[in-house]
């Protein structure tokens, strides 16, 4: 089922195996043998990730090690227990936790401790009417990319091209030519990414890495707003600056019609400077998103089975804002205290994960938009 899913989602996305095997750095024979159902969990987790392939039914978790690990304490199981339904051994089902392992063992190990595991639905970003080949394609506005050059400059390199883009750039990597914004190195001093939205997270990803490696000088990203992950709470609020736009952008798609979009945007720079994002807030509605002062790290959700460790869990998960109003809000968190220390004393573990989510979601402090002059 994983694997069959596997093989799903590289087609969907129109790359071939040895594109997938490019992209990740292997041998193109790693990727025919993965799929089917012959390699190390290594491989398996890198193809997951290059294909955004996200899983539910299974518990949370930093990385595939980390839900298993999860799944497997939410049942109460121990790795002995595990191992004799799974008709493994110890030492395999330990190793599976760890990140290393075979396909066909941690398959054998999903069946008993996560067999509803399947394929996250991934969200729609495609609007009104459009061929499947091109829902993923838009072009920015020549109005849009006018002000972008007026606050940022001349744009050097376009990674996620497209042969009708209004983009104009000193280079583009395009798909049509062979070229890969996944694997060719950028370069040059800005570079402006339009990604398909469908991979969203996977092309901030790749911009932090450039940027980071000093490939380019500075990176707008068009993108739009999803801040549930956990890259944008640990990274991109730290590490990038982050323009929220007022109001919807105009895309165009291959046959020149044009659509609001039906969700807000934002801007995600790395490298730019204080002038040019005065400039932007000049010429631009929104604001400016205050930066992290520190990495954040988000703790993993506790995983426990019974009831009262659930209802904590949702109430930690509620929104922000409910922390806004103070009183009666947050009761709902405080009054959880006697249920996280009968926890404590059956579950340990569980209950110290409880007690950090609490201290990290009760800090005051939230921040709040600052006009751009404070930029």
């Amino acid at each position: 089922m994983l694997v069959a899913a596997l093989i799903e989602a590289r087609q969907s996305m129109g790359m071939s195996q040895v594109a997938l095997a490019t992209r990740i750095g292997v041998a193109p024979l790693q990727i025919k043998r993965l799929e089917r159902g012959i390699g190390s969990v290594a491989t398996l987790t890198a193809v997951m990730a290059a294909l955004d392939f996200r899983l539910t039914g299974i518990a949370p978790g930093k990385d595939l090690a980390a839900q298993l690990r999860a799944c497997r304490l939410r049942r109460g199981l121990t790795l002995v227990d595990v191992a004799a339904r799974a008709r493994l051994s110890r030492t395999t089902v330990a190793n599976l936790e760890r990140g290393g392992g075979t396909v066909a063992t941690l398959l054998r190990l999903m069946k008993v401790i996560a067999p509803r595991a399947r394929r996250r639905a991934q969200e729609r970003v495609y609007w009104s009417e459009g061929d499947k080949a091109d829902r993923d394609v838009r072009f920015t506005p020549p109005e849009f990319l006018a002000r972008i050059d007026d606050a940022f400059g001349a744009i050097d390199l376009d990674p996620c091209g497209h042969m009708l883009s209004p983009v104009v750039a000193k280079r583009r990597i395009l798909l049509e030519e062979g070229g890969d914004g996944f694997v060719d190195d950028w370069s040059g001093g800005l570079a402006f990414v339009n990604p398909p939205f469908s991979q969203t997270l996977l092309w901030l990803k790749r911009a932090h890495d450039q940027w980071s490696r000093g490939n380019v000088g500075s990176i707008v990203c068009l993108v739009p707003v999803r801040v549930d992950s956990r890259f944008f709470h640990e990274t991109l609020s730290v590490e990038a600056d982050i323009f929220f736009l007022l109001g919807r952008l105009r895309f165009a798609d291959i046959r020149g019609r044009s659509q609001h979009t039906p969700f807000s945007l934002m801007l995600a720079t790395f490298g730019t400077s204080v002038q040019q994002r005065a400039r932007w807030a000049e010429i631009a509605e929104g604001y400016w998103l205050t930066r992290s002062r520190g990495l954040a790290s988000l703790p993993d959700r506790p995983v426990v089975d019974d009831d009262a460790a659930r209802d904590i869990d949702t109430a930690l998960d509620q929104p922000a804002q409910a922390c806004i109003g103070a009183g009666d809000a947050l009761l709902g968190i405080g009054g959880l205290e006697g249920q996280v220390d009968d926890l404590a004393r059956c579950q340990p573990e569980a209950a110290t994960d409880m007690r950090l989510r609490q201290q990290q979601r009760a800090r005051p402090g939230l921040r709040q938009p600052q006009p751009a002059a404070g930029v």
